[in-house]
């Protein structure tokens, strides 16, 4: 069974929203869920954290720095990628943070959520060939074959590939060389872009030494 119908309440905007948390103001229903990552506070300090609640329009984060409230906060999640917002309350041991996105977005978080919630009672298979995390290297530098050099921020890597918050977002197919990886770019997200190893690598440590031009 779902975890408390988690595909009904995040797939269903109307009836995701009438369920207001306690926070005050329209909120969607959140689930339970255990989800790491990093965060960034305003003031570039990061930190690892835990999301423990969440939906499709604000998160519950366990973190060992509050920040303070209405401060803008980036979070980095495992599976998830970049979410960002405010923090709206503090608890003990974190705090509870709106997450700004668009519509299309919110709809990727909720398709996110319902397979993160509901993955162990079904046994669904992860989505994506490799598992990802977060790397303790998170600034690398991106360069197209042209010489073009981009400096640019890891969300998350695998064995396989390497998701990367940038602005210039080179064609699909372009050959790139993230660090030392030679790669090709696969995919565009809302925040940057997907690239591809051309070699798989054997273990994740080597990926994030790699990233690491210095």
């Amino acid at each position: 069974m779902f975890k408390q119908n988690a595909l009904a309440k995040l797939h269903s905007s109307h009836a995701a929203q009438l369920a207001p948390n306690p926070i005050d103001g329209p909120r969607f229903q959140r689930v339970e869920v255990s989800v790491l990552g990093r965060y960034m506070l305003s003031d570039k300090r990061e930190f690892p954290c835990q999301v423990i609640e969440m939906s499709p329009g604000d998160a519950v984060v366990i973190a060992p720095v509050c920040g303070n409230l209405d401060e803008r906060v980036v979070i980095y999640l495992d599976h998830m990628g970049r979410v960002e917002g405010p923090i709206l309350d503090i608890i003990d041991g974190g705090f509870v943070m709106q997450l700004n996105a668009s519509s299309r977005k919110r709809d990727k978080l909720s398709a996110q959520l319902t397979w993160l919630a509901n993955k162990d009672e079904l046994n669904l298979p992860e989505d994506r060939r490799h598992g990802r995390v977060v790397p303790d290297i998170r600034h690398s530098k991106l360069v197209l074959d042209d010489g073009r050099k981009y400096n640019c921020k890891i969300v998350d890597i695998s064995l396989s590939g390497a998701a990367i918050d940038m602005e210039v977002r080179p064609a699909v197919g372009t050959q790139v060389t993230l660090g030392r990886m030679r790669g090709r770019i696969v995919r565009h997200f809302e925040y940057g872009i997907g690239v591809e190893f051309i070699s798989q690598q054997q273990i994740l440590n080597v990926v994030q030494q790699n990233l690491d031009v210095n």
